[in-house]
């Protein structure tokens, strides 16, 4: 008799099912428990974490209202009409760009961030247009698992549905190396900038799925290239990345889209308050422009308009790393 072994119809059903086929081996340790305690947050995070205090005014996210963006907002009218958005950090920087691009597409907005005075009144804001559409805001702290779950049952009970989710919420740290921070450093942003996207996803899915919606998490031009003094932030983002590349997978079946976007640099409070930061922050703001070779930061609207069109025309695309970067990995050094 042949020592090759030969394959039956059911044993070839048997090898198409097994989990093998998608690279797992073996069914693991069934035995191993978490050691976390029931319902209770394995890091508890300080409100004040991630935010920097001295520099947090910087680029007031209502200054100018929708005036000073009409101009980028052009076309975005009636794209996205009767559905429901949530977006994490959603008052400042790149959360503020989507805010506006998809509530002027029609979308009704839910606005989450800490930050209660600059959350309400950029839904102040968008409700005084006088559009049919609505925008409320809901203050949660993402590092935080019951406000993202609060986060999303407040949405569903305001507007009766989730068609899109945006997780942007999160912080770089200062530049340092993997010597300058500890091992708790690393564990609170994997907290912060990781564990919420996989909390809020977890949380928003069985709406998303009534609708056959989609996934939006922004990740970072640095979690495909790298950063040099960026260990921790880098591998938060690498995170985001491929987390969303596995869940694409399985959200497929479900008609759930999920995508990644990842910016370079665009003109954000947070950038603004590391050039003024610098002792020449004019020379700083430079050469973060000379990075690219377009010359120019990337703005809040751009990054906002590319997630309404993820979200409201490409409906073919899932799984996909939507670089937004103005060719800074283009070429070599400063351009």
């Amino acid at each position: 008799m042949s020592a090759k072994r030969q394959r039956t119809g059911s044993e070839s059903e048997a090898t198409l099912k097994s989990a093998s086929r998608d690279g797992h081996y073996g069914g693991g340790n069934p035995v191993v428990a978490s050691n976390a305690d029931a319902g209770k947050d394995r890091i508890v995070l300080d409100d004040r974490y991630g935010q920097d205090a001295e520099r947090a005014t910087a680029l007031s996210p209502v200054a100018g209202g929708k005036k000073k963006y009409e101009q980028e907002l052009a076309g975005c009218a009636n794209r996205y009409v009767g559905k429901c958005v949530v977006i994490t950090g959603g008052s400042k920087g790149i959360g503020e760009g989507c805010s506006r691009a998809f509530f002027e597409a029609g979308s009704n907005v839910v606005i989450c961030a800490r930050g209660v005075k600059e959350g309400e009144a950029l839904a102040a804001e968008f409700n005084g247009l006088g559009q049919d559409n609505k925008a409320i805001f809901v203050r949660a702290d993402v590092s935080k698992v019951a406000d993202l779950e609060n986060l999303v049952n407040k949405s569903v009970e305001a507007f009766g549905r989730i068609d899109c989710l945006i997780n942007n919420a999160g912080w770089h740290p200062p530049p340092k190396t993997i010597d300058e921070f500890s091992v708790e450093d690393m564990q609170d942003l994997f907290q912060l900038n990781f564990i919420s996207y996989f909390a809020a996803c977890k949380f928003a899915l069985p709406h998303l799925r009534k609708v056959k919606g989609n996934i939006i998490n922004m990740s970072s031009l640095t979690g495909y290239f790298g950063q040099a003094k960026a260990p921790t932030y880098c591998s938060t983002k690498g995170a985001i990345t491929s987390f969303s590349k596995g869940l694409a997978i399985d959200e497929a079946a479900n008609g759930v889209r999920v995508n990644i976007v990842s910016p370079g640099n665009i003109w954000t409070p947070l950038w603004k308050s590391w050039s003024d930061g610098e002792p020449d922050p004019d020379a700083a703001k430079e050469a973060g422009d000379r990075v690219q070779v377009m010359a120019r930061k990337g703005t809040i609207i751009e990054t906002g308009r590319l997630c309404l069109s993820i979200a409201s025309e490409l409906t073919f695309t899932t799984g996909v790393d939507h670089i937004q970067s103005g060719g800074a990995e283009l070429g070599y050094g400063m351009k």
